[in-house]
């Protein structure tokens, strides 16, 4: 079942925004797109975890679009903070996952700007509604990335640390360990033992 939810916010009396939860892949934007030309709805703009509609949305189409978001496991959103939650996710996945090199720039800075909060606000309204810090889910995604690195195997600990801003090599090693109990080289070794477990099955 596809985890994409979606929600919607007017923008203005010519456009409506749609903001969408866990869109972050190439397959997301391309159902809500397919979604979207079923009901003749044309967009300005299809980004990763937003949609904006030229033109208004009448209500029978938007009673049809929660039915067709809904046979495909996606759900409208009506709540200002989930919609803004969702947003700092999606940023913080699309920089993290989805671009080549994570911004040198701090990440209360990247995010402010690339939302439009103060960090502040975003920071406390994140704490408040997933009861983690944004820094820390940043940490888990770095981490997550780092795993991905590691079994690509192109790249050796100091050019992933280089990557991913981190200061030196140990500071990678201590973060990763402490988030999953393991070094990365273990955790690369128990990966290719496992594989070459299956391998010989």
């Amino acid at each position: 079942m596809n985890t994409c939810l979606m929600s919607y916010q007017t923008i203005n009396p010519k456009n409506v925004k749609l903001y969408i939860k866990y869109m972050v892949s190439q397959r997301c934007k391309i159902l809500v797109g397919q979604e979207l030309q079923k009901l003749d709805l044309n967009y300005a703009v299809l980004d990763l975890g937003m949609v904006e509609i030229m033109g208004d949305i009448t209500q029978e189409k938007r009673i049809l679009f929660r039915q067709n978001l809904l046979k495909s496991g996606l759900e409208l959103l009506d709540n200002t903070k989930s919609i803004l939650i969702d947003r700092i996710k999606t940023a913080i996945i699309e920089m993290i996952h989805h671009t080549d090199e994570i911004p040198k720039t701090n990440y209360s800075g990247y995010l402010s700007g690339k939302l439009g909060y103060d960090y502040t606000y975003l920071s406390n309204t994140f704490s408040e509604v997933k009861g983690i810090t944004i820094q820390h889910y940043i940490i888990k995604h770095k981490i997550e990335k780092v795993k991905e690195l590691l079994l690509y195997d192109e790249l050796n600990l100091t050019e992933i640390a280089y990557k991913l801003h981190y200061s030196s090599p140990s500071h990678l090693s201590n973060q990763f360990k402490k988030v999953t109990g393991l070094t990365p080289s273990f955790f690369k070794k128990m990966k290719r033992k496992r594989q070459q477990n299956l391998e010989n099955l």
